[in-house]
């Protein structure tokens, strides 16, 4: 995604880049009557912000990855990758493509050096000069095709980490299971070309969604926790990679201090690193971005914003919400609902189901929605 690809023109200066290298992208204006769209009132939009619908009919909307130029790619785990363009720069897309399609669940999506990078369950491709040619009948190189071919939680999101490597995440091929296999479970990273892939972390469910630190570059992601041990265990996972090669604990132990049923007698929580914030049971937090000063207010400084996708075995459905954690450098100061409403458990209408988070060149924030088939515009009016 764009979201830390400046950090590679400027890691020297790393605390200040950020800032600096937005202005080079196009700036969307934000309209000074910006209103809430009408169809989206019901939701639970906090005071002074407005959302509206950016892009529609974008078939099963996830991973999200914005070019310098503006160009806004979108994954899926249906087989078509898309690509929308707001031409007349009124803050909303109004010219649609399809990249690719024939696809084997086409979710993750990465930008760099005018080149998108798509991940399928076993293959990672790149679409080279993608801009010039949005209306052509596109052809890719793959760059890496040895992933598992296993499509339990085999969708992957994918990103350009400050080291100018993409990462790549193999989720487990099961719910609770040990495997032979030492790809599975893990985040790895490889070379732009596909050449020296290797395993970074391990001991991770299925994360689908990571990001940088703006400030000391260090990774953290969501995790996904297991099924079937009750409706409220164990929690899903906010986690932090401060150097390579740790373990986050599946299938031993869950979020940080609960021993699996079946697997932890084997090894002990204490071995492994434990969740900065336990999230929801069941939640499913895929993707998840860093406060950004462009548009929202400074109240919000040091918070993660988080897209719950949300639950499909509870009875009492949880989830559906962006959800924000508060941080005092590495701790977390607490975690609560910042957008919801996608669900309406009392009425039994589900309305949408948040994906990714992508900052815009504003400061405004885009979300992704694979139940409505949108992309929503989040923007600070107050």
């Amino acid at each position: 995604m764009t979201r830390y690809l400046f950090l590679l023109l400027c890691l020297p200066l790393f605390q200040n880049c950020k800032t600096d290298s937005k202005a080079a992208v196009r700036n969307y204006a934000q309209p000074i009557d910006a209103q809430t769209d009408p169809e989206l009132a019901f939701l639970n939009i906090p005071e002074g912000f407005a959302l509206q619908v950016y892009a529609d009919s974008i078939d099963n909307a996830r991973s999200l990855a914005l070019s310098p130029n503006g160009t806004l790619f979108i994954g899926s785990r249906k087989k078509s990758v898309h690509a929308v363009v707001d031409t007349d720069q009124d803050g909303r897309a109004d010219k649609t493509y399809v990249i690719a399609t024939g696809l084997n669940m086409p979710n993750g999506v990465a930008f760099k050096d005018g080149d998108l990078y798509v991940a399928e369950v076993s293959r990672v491709l790149k679409f080279e000069d993608i801009e010039s040619r949005l209306a052509d009948n596109l052809e890719y190189d793959v760059i890496y095709d040895e992933y598992p071919t296993e499509k339990h939680h085999g969708w992957k999101y994918i990103a350009f980490g400050p080291d100018e490597k993409l990462y790549v995440p193999v989720g487990a091929p099961c719910n609770i299971c040990e495997s032979d296999d030492r790809i599975f479970n893990t985040i790895t990273r490889m070379d732009d070309d596909g050449s020296n892939m290797e395993i970074v972390q391990e001991g991770v469910r299925n994360t689908v969604g990571f990001n940088w630190h703006p400030t000391t570059g260090e990774l953290w992601f969501t995790d996904n926790g297991r099924d079937w041990m009750g409706e409220d265990m164990p929690a899903c996972e906010l986690n932090h990679a401060p150097k390579d090669n740790m373990h986050f604990g599946y299938p031993y132990c869950h979020q940080g201090d609960t021993p699996d049923p079946e697997f932890g007698e084997k090894r002990a929580c204490e071995e492994f690193t434990a969740p900065v914030q336990n999230l929801g049971p069941h939640t499913a937090p895929l993707g998840l971005e860093f406060y950004h000063s462009g548009n929202f207010p400074g109240t919000y400084k040091n918070t993660v914003f988080i897209a719950e996708h949300g639950s499909w075995n509870r009875t009492v459905p949880i989830g559906y919400r962006i959800t924000m954690v508060d941080l005092d450098g590495t701790t977390s100061l607490g975690y609560e609902p910042f957008l919801d409403g996608f669900r309406d458990n009392e009425a039994n209408e589900l309305y949408g189901r948040p994906v990714d988070l992508e900052w815009m060149p504003d400061g405004s924030m885009l979300i992704s929605d694979d139940y409505a088939n949108k992309v929503y515009r989040l923007i600070y009016t107050g």
